[in-house]
């Protein structure tokens, strides 16, 4: 029965890995290639990450410097970028793409602050579906017979604590992301 544990926890580890790589490419104030993350490039036909193609550099706090690999990729990853619809303007410097991270405003550091929580509120959501489908494995298993209830009542409590668990730590990492965005 500890399998229906152990499926629950992967679960939920994942959601969170994947909540944790949703808030890396959330934009805060300063240069940051996780930003890039989502952007492909059409190189010989097919679609290819960016950090496949090039080398992704921050030489300075608001800056991301993109080296290719091959050069004359360069033209095909900045127009990329600009498709991207990420609000970032890059800017071919020879065989390189530089990139300058504005100052954010105020209006954009509170929108910013609105997209990681509802991306934190998405994750809840999955770890909460997680424990759904959890529970009704173990009832499942209870009503064929395979499980006694107080078994049941046991794991139904590890799983809501792993629920909570879970949930909290969603919170501290949309709260730290937060944090990032609204500092100066």
């Amino acid at each position: 029965m500890s399998n229906a544990l152990e499926q629950v926890k992967t679960k939920m580890a994942a959601v969170l890995e994947h909540f944790s790589r949703d808030l890396k490419g959330i934009r805060s104030g300063r240069a940051n290639p996780a930003i890039l993350d989502g952007v492909s490039v059409d190189i010989f036909g097919s679609a290819t990450k960016v950090k496949a193609l090039a080398s992704i550099t921050i030489p300075e706090s608001r800056q991301i410097l993109i080296t290719p690999y091959d050069r004359g990729n360069a033209g095909a990853i900045a127009k990329a970028i600009e498709k991207a619809n990420l609000g970032l303007q890059p800017v071919l410097d020879g065989n390189a793409i530089r990139i300058k991270i504005s100052p954010m405003d105020t209006a954009s550091r509170q929108d910013m602050v609105k997209l990681a929580k509802r991306k934190a509120e998405e994750a809840k959501v999955s770890i909460r579906s997680c424990r759904r489908d959890a529970n009704e494995l173990i009832k499942k298993q209870k009503t064929a017979g395979d499980l006694a209830e107080d078994l049941m009542k046991k794991f139904e409590k590890q799983i809501q604590e792993l629920t909570d668990k879970s949930c909290k730590e969603a919170d501290d990492l949309a709260t730290s992301k937060e944090k990032e965005i609204m500092e100066v």
